[in-house]
């Protein structure tokens, strides 16, 4: 096991349904294997559903339920996409409030894919630069952000540091990126 992130508590944030399993699995084993303790946080107890694309994929034990989640606890927030998953986030006010709470604490966030749906409920898109998956671009646009068709983006323009990614075929050079720059922050 590697040590480059020494315990560093990252809170993974996905619904009960939906998350694209190689988006949550690929990050959650490197870092991992860099010596973080991730732990996922769910709107429900027991085991989120994760999707391979459109088909069900594994199920993963919830370790905090999102009513009980606060940002105090965990060093940084990744946040894996899939249409379904952010989709049902934002219209949850606690995940909306969770991500948000992050930047109000100014400790580093990563999100891939559709993810960006999130941070766009939580108004945290504007004035900075990021990707997504290429449908989002007229959304994260529209809410401020300058939006870039890249691997991966590391936005430093803000309280906090900001990693966003494209898709699953994007997940070496995001995954480099999140233990590159989380390490770096690292509480």
């Amino acid at each position: 096991m590697g040590t480059a992130l020494n315990d560093m508590k990252i809170a993974f944030l996905i619904a009960s349904e939906g998350a694209e399993q190689p988006e949550f699995l690929h990050p959650w084993d490197a870092l991992s294997a860099q010596g973080a303790r991730p732990s996922l946080v769910c709107p429900e107890a027991g085991e989120a559903q994760l999707f391979d694309h459109l088909d069900r994929g594994r199920k993963v034990p919830v370790d905090v339920v999102l009513a009980d989640a606060d940002a105090d606890r965990f060093d940084a927030l990744v946040l894996p996409g899939g249409v379904a998953n952010p989709d049902f986030l934002r219209m949850q006010p606690e995940a909306v409030n969770f991500a948000k709470s992050f930047f109000t604490a100014r400790k580093p966030v990563a999100a891939i894919c559709h993810a960006p749906w999130l941070l766009i409920e939580a108004d945290e898109v504007r004035g900075r630069t990021l990707t997504s998956w290429p449908s989002l671009r007229t959304d994260l646009t529209n809410a401020g952000a300058d939006w870039i068709d890249r691997q991966v983006v590391v936005c430093e323009n803000g309280p906090n540091l900001l990693i966003t990614s494209r898709k699953p075929q994007d997940l070496p050079a995001f995954n480099d990126a999140v233990i590159e720059h989380f390490a770096r922050v690292r509480v």
